[in-house]
């Protein structure tokens, strides 16, 4: 099996270059996020394993699929899906836009981070409260998505990157049993 991750990075890397090159970044993110979700759809993934519909069917049938996003009208979108498509690579989307994202939270010096709760954060205020905190701690933009997880019975969690900062009730727990019978 191929590693996807390795085969992504090339697209990734040559469309997040163009995107930037043309100003069109967040779109081409917009863009790549529905193709990534419609390629992980089973009814396009039996449609993509079919060996006896070729990659062009394939490609402009993805396209007819996005006709609501604008990005997918351009002549470049259009013309990287089909060599995907060509190249045999459709179901390296999901990778490819999550390598791109990447690059694009990179550029803006900003990180995506994952927020676990163990109770659901009631405001906007305190959403905003927590976020900032935790740029002040990891000294960068964070993109954060909640996620509430009562195991963590208080406090939170916190991942950006290949970063855990665990200050949940949960973690301290494991701390002191793993000291304890140390």
């Amino acid at each position: 099996m191929i590693e996807f991750a390795t085969v992504a990075r090339p697209y990734a890397k040559a469309i997040f270059e163009l995107a930037t090159e043309k100003g069109v970044a967040q779109s081409w993110s917009e863009g790549l996020k529905q193709l990534a979700w419609l390629v992980q759809q089973p009814q396009v993934v039996s449609i993509i394993n079919q060996v006896d519909i070729d990659s062009v069917k394939k490609a402009s049938e993805l396209l007819r699929l996005l006709k609501d996003v604008e990005v997918a009208k351009s002549a470049e979108f259009k013309n990287f899906v089909s060599i995907v498509a060509t190249e045999k690579r459709l179901l390296a989307l999901p990778n490819i836009f999550e390598l791109y994202e990447e690059m694009v939270l990179a550029s803006q010096n900003a990180q995506k981070a994952i927020i676990y709760t163990a109770y659901p954060v009631a405001s906007e205020g305190q959403h905003a409260k927590i976020i900032s905190d935790l740029e002040q701690h990891f000294h960068v933009s964070l993109q954060a998505t909640f996620i509430t997880e009562p195991e963590l019975i208080g406090g939170i969690k916190v991942v950006v990157g290949d970063k855990v900062l665990d200050l949940s009730v949960q973690g301290k727990l494991k701390n002191l049993y793993t000291t304890l019978t140390n």
